[in-house]
């Protein structure tokens, strides 16, 4: 009798387990619950894996640090070692054929799918680990536990999710399995890198997705981050948001992180009557905000342009190509659109003259053989040419260019 009430006992407790687990959680408080643990490994991955760990961008207390690893380990099962290598590569080789995962070489479909897959085929490539891995974690409790026993981790939050709900802690590992290869591999690796916006025009093909970083902990402002990848903030616009900057702010107001390096600011000062070595310096070292501002400076050149030769009634469709790509870098300017570009430059001087000086402009960054006092010569004409062109834009951007200080 006593054996028959105990298996009876245990037989409710079971069911009671499984129906409302230890918590007795309803289920918006699961969702939240879900919720806050998935953003948790979000700002795992986007602080320690990549800002710290891939690009060296902040250093971490080691409290911070381990934390970050174990909870790594429990949601996802990721090897610290491996995805800074990947990443690292990914960087290194971007928009090429030995890039891990770009959806310019695989296409967009696979990568958003098959993300993850992409990252664990690359994670066996030897030479890539030996090349790109250096500087990871290399103790005792990495060597014995984070990377031998990568999937004992998310076995255990498994159990931990079902004491803690019941049946629908399945429901909570699934979600927290699903998420990094979902966003993270899927939506940053596969579309940050196909469709968005662009501040810069980095070498690659970098979009930021939205301009308020916080599903994905700032990771959406890839753009940016592609073109200072050192830097431990992402945003560089007034409008945009990085959540994980914020966090990194926090951490750092009570001594658990430290900040090696920002974005560039371009800063602008008194009109000097020349333009000198300084200026040069100030120039290289913002170009991606020079030609950014540049590019602002083209898109309303390019605007007064257009509708006046809408006004000659020059076709419609040909001048909204043009007005998409004028701004941008030739080598960015799809094969079937060039065509119309350079149908509306050839109809407009002005244009023609900015899209010229644009390119010249480039060039003081881009040589590889012209002497420190050469450059600053040539910036020095770059300038009189651009006050002397009868372009108004070009004048007052001249002005400050010549105006940028370090």
């Amino acid at each position: 009798m006593i054996a028959s009430d105990f298996l009876v006992a245990a037989r409710d407790g079971l069911v009671n387990l499984l129906s409302d687990g230890l918590t007795g959680a309803s289920w918006w408080q699961i969702v939240l619950v879900t919720l806050v643990m998935t953003h948790i490994t979000i700002a795992s991955v986007t602080i320690f894996l990549h800002r710290n760990q891939a690009h060296r961008s902040l250093d971490l207390h080691p409290i911070a640090s381990h934390f970050f690893r174990f909870w790594l380990w429990m949601t996802t099962g990721m090897v610290t070692k491996q995805w800074t290598a990947i990443h690292r590569k990914h960087h290194a080789k971007c928009e090429q054929a030995e890039d891990p995962h770009s959806p310019q070489i695989y296409g967009i479909k696979k990568v958003f799918w098959e993300g993850a897959e992409l990252y664990r085929a690359e994670s066996k490539n030897e030479e890539t680990m030996a090349r790109y891995g250096h500087g990871t974690p290399d103790d005792w409790i990495e060597r014995n536990l984070y990377s031998r026993y990568s999937a004992l981790g998310v076995s255990l939050m498994v159990i931990i999710d079902v004491l803690l709900f019941g049946a629908a802690g399945l429901a909570v590992w699934a979600v927290q399995m699903a998420w990094i290869p979902l966003w993270a591999a899927g939506v940053v690796n596969g579309i940050g890198h196909y469709w968005g916006y662009r501040n810069f025009e980095a070498t690659d093909a970098s979009t930021n997705l939205v301009p308020w970083g916080i599903i994905i902990g700032g990771e959406e402002l890839h753009n940016n981050h592609h073109t200072y990848p050192t830097s431990a903030k992402f945003s560089v616009k007034p409008y945009e948001f990085d959540i994980g900057w914020v966090y990194i702010s926090a951490m750092k107001a009570v001594g658990l992180a430290s900040v090696k390096k920002t974005p560039p600011q371009l800063m602008l000062g008194e009109v000097k009557p020349v333009a000198d070595e300084k200026t040069l310096e100030a120039i290289i070292a913002n170009r991606y905000e020079v030609m950014a501002r540049y590019a602002r400076e083209m898109r309303a050149a390019a605007a007064t342009e257009l509708q006046t030769l809408k006004a000659k009634h020059s076709d419609a469709k040909v001048l909204e190509t043009a007005r998409r790509w004028l701004h941008r870098d030739d080598d960015k300017v799809p094969a079937e659109a060039r065509a119309q570009v350079e149908q509306v430059r050839a109809a407009s001087p002005v244009l023609t003259k900015m899209h010229a000086m644009r390119e010249e402009l480039r060039a003081l960054w881009s040589s590889t053989t012209s002497s420190r006092e050469q450059l600053a010569a040539d910036l020095q004409a770059w300038c009189r040419k651009a006050e002397d062109s009868g372009i108004e834009a070009l004048r007052q951007f001249s002005f400050k260019l010549r105006a940028a200080h370090v």
